[in-house]
């Protein structure tokens, strides 16, 4: 069981898609105020029935004891609104920048002296497909920008000659011709993929810190498209070789930044070193839902500690914590037809009452009934904690079992990574 609430306060939520939903209902539900924006149009509907929406979320600044944004370029407004003496979670202009143009996220972990892969940057495919086939090896197509968030663009090749990387750039062309923007082609290395994220209270980071392994294919065994991620394991711990080679190594630019809030950065290690790949300078998804699934304490209060500036140890669960998403079609793509004729507005049920596990994505609570809603068909995930990494598989699998939903499909071996991945970690001193 959590901690009792220390105080109720008001939490004005600024979300981009209200994937922040089941942070600010579980605020919500621990004795605190809350309201919730979403900038989307498509994703309007979400939250709606589960917890008070606005529709202009700067008429309640004075409101609100604590503001949370939930996604990058809210950094410029973040900072402001900090200066003027509100307490905000969120980015700054500086953090939004190593997460949106990875070519600045990769010259700043050069500044701080941060071995990185070899990468170049692009604008065509054409100018790509000229560079891979004058120096073929194996690469990474990892689009930057905005557009990074269609996340079936990232590829992964693996042809030593690149030949694969040249196949998919060619029907990028056709299919993108040059609206893509930029994008990067970034050496590939073997070896286990790993994030290390922490909370940074605006001079320092909270310990401890988090340790995630995410799935990101559509299917089991790491099949078909990549999602962004269909669900992650993860453990916290206090100190750890990976965050002391990378974002530890930031903690005195983010202090005269005055960032404050979440920040993950996904590296891929093995016998040879420590490569990080790419920031996520905000909360990660389901990386949050699962975070919380760990923590120990009311995340309204535990947030607020945060963004005051407080300086504390996280209570969190011993062991593990796996989440899956439960998805419904057309995920991973967006398509209105399919959505509606397959999705929108379908029942989603829980059997039996479970007071945690559940963490409501793109829902809306009509007559007490949850209802999917949206546009991308993400409409639940679930989460699980053990001892071990089998006792939260568990207990995770058993919840989803508990939950009808319709068309709904979800990858059967979260947590597996662990058992391979921890064995080369910990041969290569890394954990």
């Amino acid at each position: 069981m959590k901690n009792k609430i220390q105080q109720s306060i008001k939490i004005l939520f600024v979300s981009k898609w209200g994937e922040i939903l089941d942070l600010a209902y579980a605020a919500q539900n621990e004795g605190n105020k809350v309201k919730l924006f979403i900038s989307d149009s498509a994703s309007h509907e979400i939250g709606a029935g589960f917890v008070p929406k606005v529709r202009d979320w700067q008429k309640h600044i004075k409101w609100a004891d604590l503001i949370i944004f939930d996604y990058t370029g809210y950094g410029k407004i973040a900072s402001e609104l900090r200066s003027e003496g509100k307490l905000v979670i969120g980015g700054t202009e500086y953090t939004d920048m190593l997460e949106l143009d990875r070519t600045f996220g990769q010259d700043e972990l050069k500044r701080h002296k941060i071995k990185t892969l070899p990468f170049k940057e692009f604008n065509t495919f054409h100018e790509a497909i000229e560079y891979v086939k004058a120096n073929p090896n194996s690469y990474v197509i990892k689009p930057s920008g905005e557009i990074q968030d269609l996340k079936q663009l990232l590829f992964v090749g693996t042809e030593d000659d690149g030949s694969d990387i040249i196949r998919v750039l060619k029907a990028y062309e056709k299919s993108w011709g040059d609206k893509m923007g930029i994008f990067q082609l970034q050496r590939k290395v073997k070896g286990v993929e790993i994030s290390v994220a922490a909370y940074f209270n605006g001079s320092k980071f909270i310990k401890p810190i988090n340790i995630t392994f995410e799935h990101k294919k559509l299917f089991p065994k790491e099949l078909g498209v990549s999602t962004g991620e269909m669900g992650t394991s993860m453990f916290w711990t206090g100190e750890n070789a990976i965050f002391d080679a990378t974002l530890s190594k930031f903690e005195s630019t983010f202090a005269k930044d005055k960032f404050v809030g979440h920040i993950d950065i996904n590296c891929i290690v093995n016998s040879n070193g420590i490569y990080p790949l790419e920031f996520t300078s905000r909360f990660g998804y389901p990386q949050i839902q699962i975070q919380r699934a760990g923590i120990m304490e009311p995340m309204g209060n535990f947030l607020y500690k945060i963004a005051k500036g407080e300086n504390f140890k996280i209570s969190t669960r011993k062991g593990f914590q796996v989440g899956a998403f439960v998805v419904v079609p057309p995920f991973p793509y967006q398509d209105k037809k399919t959505f509606n004729l397959f999705s929108k507005d379908a029942v989603v049920i829980v059997k039996k009452e479970m007071k945690e596990g559940v963490h409501p994505m793109h829902l809306k609570m009509v007559s007490n009934e949850w209802l999917i809603t949206g546009d991308s068909g993400v409409p639940l995930l679930i989460s699980g904690t053990g001892l071990t990494m089998r006792d939260a598989q568990k207990m995770m699998y058993n919840r989803i079992n508990n939950v009808i939903v319709n068309n709904g499909y979800y990858r059967t071996d979260i947590g597996d990574r662990w058992f391979e991945d921890s064995d080369k970690l910990w041969s290569w001193g890394l954990l």
